[in-house]
This record gives structure tokens, C-alpha cells and sequence, in this order.
């Protein structure tokens, strides 16, 4: 009340201009035009100052001066970002934010104050709002807060696309989910995809968690074989002779306890796929029976002197390691390698594909939800804090170790909880800071001075960073002030360690 939008020259609207393809939150024309924003305040120069900014910029914009007005309308229609005042003369800007949120609880809502005390602000981000506005502000402040925001949108629209595409595709059916936005994991998708219809053999590499076996699982699902079985082996698991046995079967008397003849999981797998996790820690003497039976068709059983059975099996191979360092080693037979890598699948780590970590962890806490509770009780929601933190962490066990923590979460939950970063569990091996370990990481007695140094000190930025996106909830502005140093040092800071960020355009 009482203050007008100090309006400065917009900037070019994001997606325009030769620079949109360098700035990660650039947002198309055509889907700027489909945000609908709604500006709530009684004064009716700052709100049609507002509109005037945003409608030239592209958006979708409608404007109401009257509280009562604006209440009834958010509870009736749905807008993906609403701009309200804190302080107006009849109805409380937070009165209409709970309103907004309870009947439409994906809407962005940011709360603009003329009075931007820490208790209004903590109350009205403690309710539910993305974020606060304090008056006057520029017409670029503006910009740049309603661009981050229709980030936010259409990342939620691409994810929730995602989600109706894989419920079509595979909601009536047993076929696998492949769950990521990433250019990086869509690509390996979309190559899965291709290889799937066809018999070539696939080799899959990727660090431990990546899911290598859901793709394995995918591929075979998708192709011509999906009819019949898939057989996993795993070669990390078994000692040489039983891993033999196990593969390529017996013969009656072969070896003490062998008392009948029995088929390997080779034949088992006659028609279907064969599907051989960490393939480097086979034995080289396997490898070559291995190989024969790849080019021939031919199995013999441990203990027979005869060809015993001939097999078709599709082969789809997967190693944590480096394959072609594994061949360098001595490790991996060249042949064998070659002939099981007609089409390599690289899988990206965790770590490098941020953008799929909300909609993983959605994914798991809905589906542990409803494996631990009864049917009917709300599944819980992540706060933008929650998923901020999460998207901060390193998660050197990949998929496999956010899905035991996303389990955890949904175990401990309660019906309805909005999930805090407190609340998700941070293990010791994932690098949680003490002073004790920050100032002795292993080895560093044994460095120089400077290099030992360098490294402590990297170590506390590192996990300093981390608890304190937490504590403020994915707010880099917050986060600043908890640390008591500007935005552009903790920026710094957050590009030297590699750390995911999103609020990277308040600095525009």
C-alpha cells in the first residue's frame, strides 16, 4: 500500500534474443503465454504497473484490487503464479496464500511486502509462499523473479508430461518406467529404445546405482523376446565354479554333489535374454567358454564331453568400471567384449542429472507410501527445501541410495507431513561435517602443508554448503544471509564445489 512498482526499462524478455540458448532459464514465448499470473493488490497503480511488465513480456496476466474478490476467485480458478500483497486493507495477503494453496496446492505464490520485517516473511514462506517480494522494487527484479518462477512451472509441466507419457505407455501393462527428464539419461533412453527391437547385443556401463538392470529389464520388456524369460546373472557373486555351474550346467557325477544332470541358467534363457551384471569379475577361462558359446550357439555342461545343448539367447552385459580400461588391464577379454558391445549404453551418475532428483524422489516416496501404509491415508509432500537439499547432495550411491532414503522418509512420515530437510536422513558415509572430520580427512597428515590445508578447507566449504542450503530451504538469498556473506561469494563458492542451484537468476 502506498508504494508503486519503480519502473525501469524491461530487459529483453527470457527466450528472445541471441542469448536465450546460453541461459539455463530461458522460458519459451508459447509457454509464457500459457502462464497464467494473477496480481492482487489494492492499489491499483503498482498492480497495473505490474501487468504492464509482465503482458510485455508475454505472460498471461489478470489483475484484482479487492480482497474478497480474490479470494473467491483462487479457490474457483487455478492460476500457475499469483502475486499478492501482504498487507491489504480488508483481507490478509496470507489469508488469500492459504486459500490459494489448499484448493490448488501446485501454485507458485509470491507474497509482495512494504514492510519486509523477518517475522512476516518467515510466517508467509512458513504458510506456503516460493517467495517474498519487498517493496518498491524494479521492473527487472520483477522480471527475474516471475522468470524463476515459470521455471519452476514448466519444469513441473515437462515432469508431470512425463509421468501421463509413462502412464500410457506402461500404466496397463507390467513394462518398465524409465523415470528422468535428463538430456543426458533420456538419450541412453532413447537408444535403449531403438536397441530394444532388435537382437543386437548391448553392453550397459555406468557407476553402482545408476540402474543398469532396469534398463536390462527395459530392453528385453521392449523387444521381440518379451514373451520370454529374462535371466540375470550376476558375476560378482558367485566363486568360478559354481558361477560355471550355475551358467553353463552339469553333468551327473561332474563333481562331489552333482547327483543328477541339471541345464545351465544358458539354456534356461533359450529364446529370452541373458543378462550379465558385472561381467569384469568373471574369471578370463570363463570368458573364453563364454565366447564360444556367443559365436556357436553351443553349450557344454560342466563334466560332458559332448555338445549338450544349442541355444538363441540375446546377450545384455553391464560393469560399474571403465570397459575399455578393463580390456587395457588383461581383465576383460578383448573378443568377448567386442562381440557383447554391438551397442554401448553409457548411464549418467546422479549427480549429473539434477533435474531428475524431484521427480525420483516424488516417485519413490508415493510408491514406499503406499507400500508401508494403509490405502487412504495422503501421501506425504517434499517441501522446495526438502528438494533443494536433496539436489545438493552428492549421492555417490546414485538412485539406489536416494531410493533407501526416500524409503526412510516414507517410513517415519506422517499422513500429509510437508516434508522438511530435517527430516531426511544424512548417512555418514555420504559426508556429513563434524569439526573432527573436517580437520583430519584421511591421509592429510601425510601431505604437505598447503596441499593438507587446501583439502580441509575444501571439505568444510563443501559440507558447510550443504547444511545450509538445507536450513534454508533452497533460498539462496536466505542462505546468504544465514551465512552472513553476500550472494555473489556464496554463488562462488557453490560453482567451485560443483553445487546445483536454482535460484541462480536472482543475480540477472
Amino acid at each position: 500500500m502506498g508504494t508503486s512498482l519503480a519502473y525501469n526499462a524491461p530487459t529483453p524478455s527470457a527466450g528472445t534474443g541471441p542469448s536465450s540458448d546460453r541461459d539455463p532459464l530461458s522460458i519459451p514465448s508459447e509457454v509464457k503465454a500459457s502462464i497464467r499470473v494473477l496480481v492482487i493488490d489494492d492499489e491499483r497503480t503498482l498492480r497495473e504497473s505490474c501487468a504492464s511488465v509482465l503482458q510485455m513480456d508475454g505472460y498471461n496476466v489478470t489483475l484484482i484490487g479487492r480482497g474478497e474478490e480474490a479470494l473467491e476467485t483462487v479457490k474457483r480458478r487455478k492460476f500457475d503464479i499469483i502475486l499478492v500483497d501482504l498487507y491489504m486493507s480488508q483481507i490478509s495477503g496470507l489469508d488469500i496464500l492459504r486459500n490459494a494453496l489448499e484448493a490448488y496446492r501446485d501454485t507458485i505464490v509470491v507474497v509482495m511486502t512494504g514492510n519486509p520485517s523477518v517475522t512476516s516473511s518467515i510466517e508467509a514462506l512458513r504458510a506456503g509462499a516460493w517467495d517474498y517480494l519487498p517493496k518498491p522494487f524494479s521492473a527487472t527484479h520483477l522480471q527475474v523473479l516471475i522468470g524463476r518462477a515459470s521455471h519452476a512451472v514448466m519444469v513441473g509441466r515437462e515432469a508431470q508430461d512425463l509421468r501421463l507419457q509413462l502412464m500410457k505407455q506402461h500404466g496397463h501393462s507390467d513394462k518398465i518406467a524409465l523415470i528422468g527428464i535428463s538430456p543426458l539419461f533420456r538419450k541412453a533412453v532413447e537408444l535403449a529404445r531403438k536397441v530394444a527391437a532388435t537382437d543386437a547385443s548391448v553392453f550397459i556401463s555406468g557407476e553402482s546405482g545408476t540402474g543398469k538392470e532396469v534398463i536390462a529389464q527395459f530392453i528385453h520388456q521392449n523387444s521381440r523376446r518379451a514373451s520370454r524369460v529374462l535371466v540375470p546373472i550376476n558375476c560378482a557373486a558367485l566363486p568360478e565354479p559354481l558361477l560355471e555351474s550355475e551358467m553353463f550346467g552339469h553333468r551327473k557325477g561332474a563333481f562331489t554333489g552333482a547327483d543328477r544332470d541339471k541345464p545351465g541358467l544358458l539354456e534356461t534363457a533359450n529364446g529370452g535374454t541373458l543378462f550379465l551384471d558385472e561381467l569384469t569379475e568373471m574369471t578370463l577361462p570363463l570368458q573364453a567358454k563364454l565366447l564360444r558359446v556367443i559365436q556357436d550357439g553351443v553349450v557344454r555342461r560342466v563334466g560332458s564331453e559332448t555338445q549338450d545343448a544349442v541355444v538363441d539367447v540375446r546377450f545384455i552385459s553391464a560393469t560399474n568400471r571403465d570397459p575399455q580400461e578393463a580390456v587395457d588391464q588383461g581383465v576383460l577379454r578383448g573378443d568377448l567384449f567386442y562381440r557383447l558391445r554391438v551397442v554401448p549404453i553409457k548411464l549418467p551418475p546422479l549427480r549429473k542429472r539434477p533435474e531428475d532428483i524431484p521427480l525420483l524422489a516424488n516417485h519413490f516416496l508415493t510408491h514406499y507410501w503406499h507400500r508401508h501404509r494403509q490405502m487412504g491415508e495422503r501421501v506425504p509432500k517434499l517441501s522446495e527445501g526438502s528438494v533443494a537439499f536433496l539436489r545438493s547432495r552428492v549421492w555417490r550411491g546414485n538412485v539406489r541410495e536416494l531410493q533407501n532414503v526416500i524409503e526412510h522418509v516414507a517410513v517415519m512420515a506422517e499422513p500429509d507431513q510437508l516434508i522438511q530437510p530435517n527430516d531426511i536422513p544424512i548417512y555418514e558415509d555420504s559426508g556429513e561435517w563434524t569439526p573432527d572430520s573436517a580437520a583430519t580427512p584421511a591421509g592429510v597428515m601425510d601431505e604437505a602443508y598447503h596441499p593438507a590445508k587446501d583439502r580441509v578447507i575444501a571439505q568444510f566449504e563443501k559440507e558447510y554448503l550443504t547444511r545450509l542450503v538445507g536450513r534454508a530451504g533452497g533460498n539462496m538469498s536466505k542462505a546468504a544471509r544465514l551465512a552472513s556473506i553476500d550472494r555473489t561469494t556464496l554463488y562462488r563458492l557453490m560453482d567451485k564445489h560443483e553445487f546445483q542451484r536454482n535460484d541462480g537468476a536472482e543475480d540477472a
